[in-house]
């Protein structure tokens, strides 16, 4: 499938807080599942669906299901100019406050899923 993202419609899901940082932890860690979401940006797991979805919907991360859960990835059918623009973004943020908080929060998770259950 081809993406025909444009740069206006990368750049408006992008300025949404909730989504730009969904997206960080997900460049950095590769794959989280919803509940890892929540847990490291402390916010609802029907807020973070939605989030997702919007970004699943404008082709920008891909979702799979494994039983109950549902995991989340960066698209691999993005533009070179849009994973590029991802990546300066994750380089940029990388040391940023808000963003360290999130990850440390993240693995700080008890019971993540690659320990097979999910919180």
């Amino acid at each position: 499938m081809k993406n025909d993202m444009s740069p206006e419609i990368l750049l408006k899901l992008l300025s949404d807080q909730t989504r730009l940082r969904c997206m960080l932890l997900l460049l950095q860690q590769g794959e989280l599942c919803v509940c890892e979401l929540t847990y490291a940006l402390g916010l609802s797991q029907p807020k973070i669906s939605r989030h997702l979805a919007t970004l699943r919907d404008a082709n920008v991360v891909n979702d799979r299901r494994a039983g109950q859960w549902i995991y989340y990835s960066v698209s691999t059918e993005l533009p070179a100019w849009a994973a590029d623009l991802l990546e300066s973004i994750q380089a940029g943020c990388s040391k940023q406050a808000q963003y360290q908080r999130d990850l440390k929060i993240l693995k700080k998770m008890p019971n993540r899923p690659a320990n097979q259950v999910c919180a």
